[in-house]
């Protein structure tokens, strides 16, 4: 469940730069729609960084030891 969790929130984020590269280029950067989707965007990767370290903290996910 926590690695779904993490996939979603990669591919919201993903979705999120997309979407600010065509308001990008569709308004030319006139309005706050690139601006809207830059603050989405930084806040789930917060958010993201935030999952991945209290599962790390919590023993839920752990790293593979290098061979």
């Amino acid at each position: 469940m926590l690695k779904l969790a993490i996939v979603v929130l990669l591919f919201a984020v993903i979705i999120s730069l997309f979407s600010g590269l065509f308001f990008l280029i569709r308004d030319g950067g006139k309005t706050n729609r690139v601006v809207n989707s830059l603050a989405v965007r930084v806040s789930l990767s917060v958010l993201l960084l935030a999952v991945v370290l209290i599962a790390l903290w919590t023993g839920d996910l752990t790293l593979n030891p290098t061979p």
